[in-house]
């Protein structure tokens, strides 16, 4: 059990029987009784979001979730295929639910996969990944100061901004969050 008062951005809860994340959470306190909590809350599987405001004497349950290691198969589709790591059974997942999984992921590849009650309600994403330069037009040697940039494709088939220097073959390091450019791979 939580108090109101340790919620922060991002914390998964269960709140009338539904499973919750906190998008916003602000905490103020009331003259002579305790403090409330407002809280913008995201229901994970229906996605409706609400408003909800906790006194400081409730009680929050936190959310039991597990986190399961995924290999991204294919996509067919609206539906994306990922394998559990440890027992090998293949699950169809909706794209709805996230459609950065064939963006980042490259087939075969590896993605931690939140579990609630033996069902997939997300991912958890690494900051940036690696993806390698597949379509690049014209690199332009030596341009490397100017900051004007070029649509280039990476090996998922996503297309992004990047420096003029980036040619096809390069290894680079996106931002899962925006998709921008963040610098070659090393």
């Amino acid at each position: 059990m939580l108090s109101p008062t340790d919620l922060r951005k991002d914390t998964l809860i269960e709140f009338e029987g539904s499973l919750y994340k906190v998008l916003e959470y602000a905490q103020k306190q009331m003259g002579r009784g305790g403090s409330i909590v407002n809280t913008k809350l995201k229901n994970l599987i229906t996605g409706q979001v609400i408003d909800k405001t906790f006194r400081n004497d409730e009680k929050v349950t936190s959310a039991e979730i597990d986190r399961k290691t995924m290999q991204y198969l294919y996509s067919s589709g609206t539906n994306y295929s990922v394998m559990d790591q440890q027992s090998y059974e293949t699950i169809e997942v909706d794209s709805k639910l996230d459609d950065n999984v064939p963006k980042y992921i490259v087939e075969g590849g590896t993605i931690d996969a939140l579990v609630y009650e033996d069902k997939i309600i997300g991912f958890e994403w690494p900051k940036n990944v690696t993806l390698k330069v597949v379509s690049a037009p014209g690199a332009d040697k030596g341009n490397s100061a100017s900051s004007s940039t070029k649509e280039i494709e990476l090996e998922t088939g996503l297309k992004i901004q990047a420096p003029q220097f980036i040619k096809e073959g390069d290894v680079i390091k996106v931002d899962t969050r925006s998709a921008d450019y963040i610098e070659r791979a090393k």
